[in-house]
């Protein structure tokens, strides 16, 4: 993958599992939680997310394909999903796809296994996530580009674990005026690359279009 492919990459998967989207999410999931006890969850979500995204990276072409599904048939799939959620974004709307419902919401603290929900799935690897990877996994260039997707993927939950370690600090700096605009530029750039992702899977589905 090139340069410019990479940095589309990032501004995708940035987008989708921004940790600073989703700090706010976190704290008040772990209210009444201690700072170690917020550094530890923080460092099972990472973990989670990692394995979660590794998987899905090397075995998610195989498992759409086991249902005969082509690559390009689940990018304008995918690329629908991510423009919904970018709509989300833009126009300040909850996104139960990636957060889970209302009732959900209502019982996380109830739920076992926090970490992993509904925190890690679908907060974090979500169905946005989840397509993101394929797309990408399925347009790489052999091993070196599913490599290079990974390292992708790799920053982004590197910058995740730093956010959520430091959750305390951060909640304090950052501002709920700072999240809204961060994250109606993220839906403007998630969109666009949604869109592109559903006008190359037509192309590619329907070459005569072209």
């Amino acid at each position: 993958m090139d340069y410019a492919e990479l940095t589309k990459a990032f501004g995708a998967f940035f987008a989708i599992m921004n940790p600073f989207v989703n700090l706010p999410i976190f704290l008040a999931l772990t209210a009444g939680f201690t700072i170690a006890q917020q550094r530890t969850l923080a460092l099972k979500i990472t973990i989670f997310s990692a394995i979660m995204c590794v998987i899905i990276l090397f075995a998610g072409q195989k498992i759409i394909g086991f249902f005969g599904i082509t690559v390009d048939q689940f990018r304008i799939a995918g690329g629908v999903v991510l423009a919904h959620i970018a709509w989300s974004m833009l126009n300040g709307s909850s996104i139960t796809s990636h957060h889970g419902t209302d009732k959900e919401q209502d019982h996380m603290q109830d739920l076992s296994g926090l970490a992993f929900y509904p925190i890690t799935f679908p907060m974090i690897v979500g169905p946005g996530t989840i397509a993101t990877l394929i797309i990408y996994a399925g347009h790489a260039k052999g091993m070196t580009g599913l490599i290079a997707v990974g390292g992708v993927v790799g920053v982004i939950l590197a910058m995740l674990f730093v956010v959520l370690f430091f959750a305390s600090f951060f909640g304090k700096v950052l501002t709920d005026t700072m999240r809204v605009i961060m994250t109606r530029l993220m839906g403007m750039i998630l969109l666009a690359i949604a869109v592109e992702m559903i006008v190359a899977g037509i192309k590619a589905v329907l070459p005569g279009l072209a």
